[in-house]
């Protein structure tokens, strides 16, 4: 018992990190408590530290062909429509793919939506075409696209250069300095504008790599699937890009149902759509896939956040802007120091990055393989003021998986002056009323109408605007009074507005508070990316048994296991009975009920052959608990409970291993506790 107990300390060491963080979403434990564990924990970690080298299996050279093999194998994805040949970047779920994914949406939801007090939308997928156009996506929702002159092949232009450029820098006689001037155009590529890219592509001789051929110069192109809405056809709509716009077009209502209270949060889980140039890499790059955002509305003069101080001292791996110019080092600082130091921009950005973090953590994402990127001045939009992507790493390299931006108010202002309906919040003075100047706005309806006509209600919802954006209001009187006239541009059409048509009148009012566009800060998941890291951070090879070698000496016995955390995982314990005995058969029958009324799922294999290979099944596909029924159960009553990662077995009654397995699941049980309190199963 004891030297079981030693195994199970040495392992809840290598786990503890990522036990305690479960436990900050899963169950009613703060933050506070987090942090408290934490440092307990540190005072363990040289010990970690010494003896990972000899036995985490994580140490293993990883392997893409083994792990895409097991995905394919065991049905966790596939390539959708397969029996007609596939399409590229589609992608169907199987049973344990779909159960992961449940899983990590239910986490998510519980983590965010229930914990941050959230309001959940579910918006359509199909979109109009003036919600898109305002949002900027008909207009710069693109990639720049290359062709082969030849053949037509189209390929994403700034994935060439950056493929052509690994190839010139596998040359042994490449000079240091080439080597430095390449690996910066790299790292750049996928920032280039369209003359950018086009120089770039002619100055290193990019060919068409499937034929050699030339190839065109770059060109955007629209990365939306349009579609049309109706059976006249002049409906434009288009699949959501991003499931953002929906949240944003709602906003008055959502200000409504929270009782017109800022700060407040949305948060939506849902598919979007992309018609990707070039699919890839697997779930990394697909044309649909599901994504979960939550836009946090907060008033632009504080971005403070209630509970940061519960976050402050937790630290994060972070690549500046700067050092992605400079030495390019990961610097690991608290969230509080870096909002201290103005290196993240504010409380709330940061809080939701913590937030995060340890939600990836939670879920099995590895501490040392995750970082946190700002976008550099050429990635970010000209409205928002800081993003940060965390960044996981796999065998491709860093892949972005959340991305976390401060988008200010861009997308209800555009929205609200697009649609005329003001997406605003207001905010009573704390200091009492104050008596300001504002523009009372007169159009001449009569005379805008004779001189539009049918184009009339767009210059002059313009103008109504104005009332509450005195600097235009008077900027445009000026004019007016100046020249007698003045050209207005709505929507992309000029109108020349004369002095007959609008009068704009100071006055003074007295306001017990003001109107504003809340600024919104985002964090936006890409699940298909999470959960691909994930399945890469699980999954190892354990080494065949000798009773492997023993069963049949001609098969490659090396076991895949995909250690996956228990809340994720998409079954939460095997049923095994030992033998094809009909004395073990109640049993079988006796425990799936029981664990049925937990809620918890199972999977039972009453299969012929030996328990060891029954256990590398369930082993590979994330099962982290496995019941075995044997001869001893008919006796007294208890059956065998083995855990996947350190697979020591003990014995629990038939009555209690349902209720354990649910504790365990939801974290609220550690495996040592069990250990400690049910015997070593003796073999």
């Amino acid at each position: 018992m004891r030297m079981i107990v030693k195994q199970l300390e040495y392992m809840y060491i290598q786990r503890s990190f990522s036990f305690v963080r479960r436990s900050l979403s899963i169950t009613t434990t703060t933050t506070t408590q987090f942090i408290s564990t934490t440092k307990t924990t540190n005072s363990n970690y040289s010990y970690y530290s010494s003896k990972s080298k000899e036995t985490d299996m994580s140490q293993q050279a990883f392997s893409r062909a083994g792990l895409e093999d097991l995905m394919k194998r065991r049905f966790f994805i596939t390539p959708a429509f397969e029996i007609y040949g596939g399409v590229a970047g589609l992608y169907d779920y199987g049973p344990p793919g779909c159960a992961i994914k449940a899983n990590l949406i239910n986490l998510w939801r519980q983590h965010f939506v229930i914990n941050e007090d959230m309001l959940e939308v579910d918006c359509t997928s199909l979109t109009p075409e003036v919600v898109l156009k305002t949002s900027g996506h008909v207009a710069k929702f693109a990639d720049f696209m290359v062709k082969d002159e030849i053949t037509k092949q189209c390929y994403r232009a700034d994935h060439l250069l950056e493929q052509h450029i690994d190839k010139l820098l596998e040359d042994k006689k490449i000079t240091a300095e080439r080597k430095e001037e390449l690996t910066h155009v790299r790292a750049k590529a996928g920032d280039y504008g369209q003359s950018q890219l086009t120089e770039a592509l002619k100055k290193y001789g990019v060919k068409c790599p499937d034929t050699g051929n030339a190839i065109t110069e770059p060109y955007p192109f629209n990365l939306m699937f349009q579609t049309q809405i109706g059976p006249s056809g002049q409906l434009v709509g288009f699949m959501r890009p991003e499931t953002a716009q929906g949240i944003f077009v709602n906003f008055k209502r959502l200000l409504d149902y929270n009782a017109n209270k800022l700060p407040f949060a949305a948060a939506q889980i849902g598919n979007s759509f992309r018609n990707e140039i070039a699919p890839r890499s697997g779930l990394l790059r697909v044309r649909e896939f599901t994504m979960a955002e939550i836009e946090h509305f907060v008033n632009p003069h504080d971005k403070s956040h209630p509970k940061f101080e519960e976050v402050a001292n937790i630290k994060a791996n972070l690549l500046t802007s700067e050092a992605q110019d400079g030495d390019k080092k990961v610097v690991e600082m608290t969230f509080g120091d870096a909002v201290k130091q103005g290196t993240i921009n504010n409380q709330t950005l940061a809080y939701f990055m913590c937030r995060t973090q340890l939600f990836l953590h939670t879920i099995g994402i590895k501490p040392e393989r995750m970082r946190f990127r700002q976008h550099q001045q050429n990635e970010m939009a000209h409205y928002a003021s800081d993003c940060w992507d965390a960044e996981i790493h796999t065998s491709y390299g860093w892949i972005e998986c959340v991305g976390h931006a401060d988008r200010s108010c861009y997308d209800l202002t555009v929205h609200s002056d697009a649609s005329r309906i003001p997406l605003v919040a207001f905010e009573e003075f704390k200091d009492g009323p104050k008596t300001i100047e504002v523009v009372d706005v007169k159009i001449n309806k009569s005379k805008m109408g004779s001189t539009f006509k049918k184009d009339a209600k767009a210059p002059m919802d313009y103008l109504e605007g104005l009332a509450t954006k005195m600097e235009e209001a008077l900027k445009l009187r000026d004019e007016l009074d100046a020249a007698g006239s003045a050209t207005i541009v709505v929507n992309d059409q000029g109108y020349n507005i004369t002095k007959e048509m609008v009068s704009f009148t100071q006055a003074t009012k007295k306001l017990t508070g003001q109107s504003f566009a809340p600024h919104v800060i985002e964090p936006s998941f890409g699940l298909g990316r999470i959960i691909y890291s994930l399945l890469e951070h699980s999954y190892s090879v354990r080494p065949a048994t000798e009773e492997d070698k023993a069963e049949d000496a001609n098969k490659k016995l090396d076991r895949a296991v995909l250690s996956l955390p228990a809340i994720i995982a998409p079954v939460k314990t095997s049923v095994l009975p030992l033998t094809q005995s009909e004395a073990l058969a109640p049993f079988v029958q006796q425990i799936t009920r029981l664990l049925k009324e937990q809620g918890i799922s199972s999977k039972v294999d009453e299969s012929g052959v030996a328990i060891g290979r029954r256990y590398a099944r369930t082993d590979e596909i994330g099962i982290p608990f496995a019941i075995t029924i044997d001869f001893t159960t008919v006796e007294d009553q208890t059956v065998t409970l083995r855990e996947r990662d350190t697979m020591i077995q003990v014995r629990v009654p038939l009555q209690q291993v349902a209720t354990t397995i649910k504790q365990l699941s939801e974290n609220t049980l550690q495996w040592t506790q069990v250990a400690n309190t049910f015997p070593a199963h003796k073999f």
